[in-house]
This record gives C-alpha cells, structure tokens and sequence, in this order.
C-alpha cells in the first residue's frame, strides 16, 4: 500500500491509531508480559509461546509491569491521568482463564505520593517513594503475603534504578551525580541500611543499567567512566576493582548480563540504529550478533529495557524502526532465533513509509551537527520541519514516529536533529549545552536553517515542532531568532526556565537544576535564555498542547506564554487535556490535537 494512495489526514489518523506492542517481562517458558494500545492507552496483556493472548488490565491509563518470579502474579505499576504519581497493585494469573479479566488487588496505595516499581524477586517487590517528605527516594522492600515491608535506603535524592543481588545482601543504586548527565553508583547493605558510595559525587560519568552476576560477587554496570564513549564494565565487591568487558571507542555500548552469568547482552548505537549482541561475559568475546531488521532500534535505558528471563532461557526486547510501530520480539539466546509479536489483527500500514538519511550539519564555531532527513517520494514542495527531542540527555534514534511519517506524507521534508546537548555521540557532545552554554544549542537552529539550501529546502518555509525541552527549544528558536521560523508547534515545552524550575514538582527541580542551572545561582542567566523573556520578538503562529496534570512542565509554562502571545495578537492557539500529564498517552486525545497541528503547519508553510 503506498502513501499517496491515502489523503494525507487520513494517513495520520492510521499512523496515530496503529497498535504499538512493548515488551514488559518475559518468563523462562517463553510466555511475554507485553504492553498493547489498541484500546487507546498501553494497558498490559499476556501472550503465549503458542500464539495466544490475554489482556490483563484495561485501566483508565497506562500501565506497566513485571512478573513476581516463581508464580503467577504481575506487579502493575499505573498513575491517574498522567499525574506520574504511580500506585502499586496485583494481578494473580493462577486464576483459571475467562472472559472477565484478572481481578487488581491494591498493594502499595496512598494517591498523594509516587511509588515506582525498582525490581521484583520471589515474594517481594522492590519500589522507590517521595512518601517520606515529597522530594526525597526511600527505596522500600514489601512482602506480598504479609505486607510487611521495611526501608532500605534513605539516604536521600532521586534514585533511578535499583538492583537487588541474588543473594539479598545488597543493592545496586543509581542515582544522579552533581554535574549533568551524570549518575553515581551506591551500595546498600539491607542488613543494616548502610550506603556506601562507590563512586564520587562530582563524578562527571554516566553510570546506568546495573545488572547483578548470579553469585553476587559484583555487577555490570554502562558507564563512560575515564572515557568519551559509554563501555560494559564489571566491578568485582572484593577487592572494589573495576574490569572493561566490551567496549568500542567510536560508539556507545550499554550492557546486561545473563542471568546465568556466562552472558551480556550488548547495544550498539550507530548513530541511532541501535543492534544488539551477546557476548561472552569471561572474555567479552562476540558470540551472536542478534538478526534483527536493519536501520532500526531497540528500547534502551528507559522503561521497558530488554529483559532476561529468570534463568536466562529467554529474552524479550521492544524494537521499532520509521517503518513500523513497535513490536515485542522474544528471543532464544541459546540460538539467537527471533519471534516478533504484534498485535493481533493489526491493520497494514503503508509500505512506503520514510527512512531517513543522515547528515552533519556544520555550525560557526566548527561543530557538525548530527541530523536526520526524511523526504517524500517525489522530493516535498520545498518546506521544512525541525523536529527536536526532549531531554535534553536524550537522543533522536530511528524509531517509529507518526508524526514525521505524517509530516512527510504532507509534502514536507523533515529534519530531526540531535542537537549539542543530546546523547549516543560521546560525553563532550552531550555537555556542550550544560547550564551557561544553553543558548549554544539554540544556535545550532540557526545553523541547521542555514544549510536548508544545500539540501534543496526554502528557508523562508521552515517550522519548528518539538515537545518538553524540544518545545523549549522551539519557543526559544521563535523568540531568539524571530525572522528565521514560519511556525512553531510547542507540545508541553519551557516557556520560562526560571518559572519551570520554581514551579516543577519538587522531587524533580534540583535533578533538573543539574541541566539548566539553579535558581540560587543562575537565576539572571535562566531568565535571560527564556523565551518568555523575549516573547515580544516573537511573530511567528504558534500551535501550543498541554496536558492539565503535568508535573514536570507545568501547564503554567503555557498559559503564560500564549496569554502574552495573544496580547500582541500573534496567531496562537492552545489545546489543553484534562486527563493528560507530561504529553499525550491517549489515542482520543492524540487524535484531536496531532491532525490539527499539522493542518495549522501545511496552512502556514503552503507557498504564497
């Protein structure tokens, strides 16, 4: 089925509406914890090695989950209406197979405060909480047929991950360290709650995705600790040594040891195609590169990573590419065999979908630009549209995105950029935008506007599209360089840095200081690099949505900057959904605001 055969707003609702599986858990037979939106959010399913499937929750938003190992029991992590206050509960699978889905039992409950799912083990479930005082993470462990449950680290901040070791005696925390995009290692001691920092506090390395080995002798852990690229590194509790096991000095690695402790699985990222590998944990030496399709990638270091089955029998991994939404794919490490999973009955999607190319786009100061293009068949009518991640420690991968297949299919060319400040390209490139260098990066717009003719695109018909820091970003790149940008779509973007931070949620806003600078110090510096500050430059229309709940970007930032847009009577429209947090989870919602964004761009980007 090619593109051209589907009106453009038709083609956007299809791509909006096709069903995305996740892959949750996997347990050793083989039996997949998925995620599926058909039912408009990412509500939790079972699929069988024989094909069948089973839905499990049909909440009133998303929800995620792990199985509890060695029963038949799913932990449920779910929130209400995007408010990322998550809520613990249990479904018990034993129960014989009906019609009716599984009864949810409460467990960890209280609406006022975040419980974040950690780790599970056998009859106890490990989870991370503000409880104590709405800032700090206390990492609790409760048992399930008792309820008891018992702290073991409170030590304060804001804790990533946590790993318990096979053994019990100890957990792996990351946590964020004092300089930006940087975490630290902590061991905990659940026999008394001691912590002890393995790595310094102003430590300037990325240190994620702790993996135990089987004897609890020590840990894997992805960290560009010495080094300009992230490698597999081994740290051994006895001697508190450190060992590389794979690394590559041209790209980012991260790692995840086998269960059995003769394996790491290993991600790749080459310029945002991502593959993945299992190497021998001994040596690092390559033992399969895993056959999945080319010029795609896997879900990394964010919910849900790949995960190892109890013993190591079985893997499951969530991949997408720009051709397709993503699927679940249950692996044999033993042969590297693949099975993809998909929604059942899921309707064909275009064949012509766009695949990018990619570029580097050089700036004034001598830096090359990482940046994605993505064409329509017949070459586009001329116009552009930059469409920027949020993060800013985060990276635009090849992966599904509506919105650029529909924004293509509209006849513009998209360009989606990794910007100074983004990851999967080395430690200097993402420290290039920290604190005082901000505007840096807002610059490099106006580089990427610039080379828009040597690619055959009209500058004076480009837009800007991006969500959270992206929408920062196209905010900033409307008020700083007001004659460069046609048009701006802001989706729960920054207005204002200084109003974000004082008015994020407060477990968040000195984790976020780390990045932008903080109010104590940095307050004229934040101001100066708002685009609030500078709203009276804007002129450019601007299509703004937000979520009502949203505890990272306020629906302040909003309401604020279209109230003073609107005062000068600059074209602005704003959609806000009551049952939406930091973006939109829902298909309803995403389906009333995604099509009329992209109309407002075709209307302002069409020739005149």
């Amino acid at each position: 089925m090619a593109t051209g055969v589907l009106p453009a707003h038709e083609l956007l609702v299809r791509l909006i509406t096709a069903p995305a599986v996740a892959a949750r858990d996997v347990d050793d037979t083989g039996r997949l914890l998925l995620g599926n939106d058909t039912s408009g959010t990412m509500q939790l399913y079972e699929a069988g090695t024989d094909g069948s499937w089973r839905q499990l929750t049909a909440l009133d938003g998303p929800a995620n989950g792990r199985y509890l190992p060695d029963s038949r029991t799913v932990v449920v992590e779910h929130d209400a209406g995007g408010n990322e206050r998550a809520q613990l509960s249990l479904l018990d699978l034993s129960e014989e197979v009906s019609s009716e889905l599984p009864t949810l039992r409460p467990f960890v409950h209280d609406p006022r405060w975040l419980h974040r799912l950690a780790g599970v083990q056998p009859g106890r479930v490990l989870y991370l909480t503000n409880r104590r005082n709405g800032v700090d993470f206390d990492l609790v462990i409760r048992e399930v047929a008792t309820d008891e449950e018992r702290v073991l680290y409170d030590g304060g901040g804001y804790v990533l991950e946590a790993e318990a070791s096979p053994d019990g005696r100890w957990v792996a925390l990351t946590r964020p360290n004092a300089p930006a995009n940087s975490y630290q290692l902590v061991l905990v001691s659940t026999a008394d709650g001691q912590a002890e920092e393995i790595t310094a506090w102003d430590d300037d390395a990325f240190m994620r995705t702790p993996s135990w080995l089987p004897d609890s002798s020590g840990l894997l852990l992805s960290t560009n600790s010495g080094r300009e690229m992230t490698a597999v590194v081994r740290y051994d509790l006895a001697g508190r040594t450190w060992s590389e096991v794979v690394a590559n000095d041209a790209h980012d690695l991260i790692g995840w040891a086998s269960p059995d402790g003769e394996h790491v699985l290993v991600a790749t990222n080459d310029d945002g195609a991502i593959s993945l590998a299992i190497h021998r944990l001994a040596d690092g030496g390559l033992v399969r590169v895993l056959d999945l399709p080319p010029g795609g990638c896997p879900a990394l270091v964010r919910v849900p990573d790949p995960v190892w089955s109890g013993s190591g029998a079985a893997l499951a991994v969530t991949y997408s590419s720009p051709a397709g939404p993503a699927y679940a794919i249950r692996c044999d490490p033993s042969t590297g065999v693949l099975t993809p999973v998909r929604a059942p009955d899921a309707p064909p999607l275009p064949e012509d979908l766009p695949r990018p190319t990619s570029h580097r786009v050089p700036t004034p100061d001598g830096e090359r630009i990482p940046v994605f293009v993505y064409r329509p068949a017949d070459g586009g009518d001329g116009s552009a549209v930059l469409v920027i991640h949020g993060g800013p420690e985060s990276q635009s991968v090849q992966q599904w995105n509506p919105i650029v297949a529909g924004l293509v299919a509209q006849g513009h060319t998209v360009l989606v950029p990794n910007l100074r400040g983004s990851t999967g390209y080395g430690k200097r490139w993402y420290a290039l935008d920290d604190v005082r260098r901000r505007l840096d990066s807002v610059a490099d717009l106006a580089a990427i506007h610039d080379w828009l003719p040597t690619v055959g695109l009209d500058p004076a018909r480009a837009a800007l599209y991006g969500g959270s820091y992206g929408g920062y970003m196209v905010l900033a790149g409307l008020a700083f360089q007001p004659e460069r940008w046609a048009a701006g779509v802001d989706i729960v973007g920054i207005a204002s840095l200084v109003t974000f931070l004082e008015n994020t949620s407060s477990y968040r806003r000195s984790h976020r200081e780390r990045e932008y600078g903080s109010l104590e110090h940095d307050r004229e510096f934040l101001h100066e690099a708002s685009p609030l500050a500078r709203v009276d430059a804007i002129r450019a229309p601007l299509f703004v949505i937000h979520g009502a709940n949203d505890p990272r970007v306020p629906l302040s930032e909003a309401e604020q900057l279209v109230a003073a847009l609107q005062a000068r009577d600059i074209p602005c429209e704003l959609r806000v959904y009551a049952d939406e947090g930091h973006g939109l989870a829902r298909q309803v919602n995403q389906l009333d605001a995604y099509p009329p964004a992209l109309e407002f761009l075709a209307k302002h980007l069409a020739r005149t």
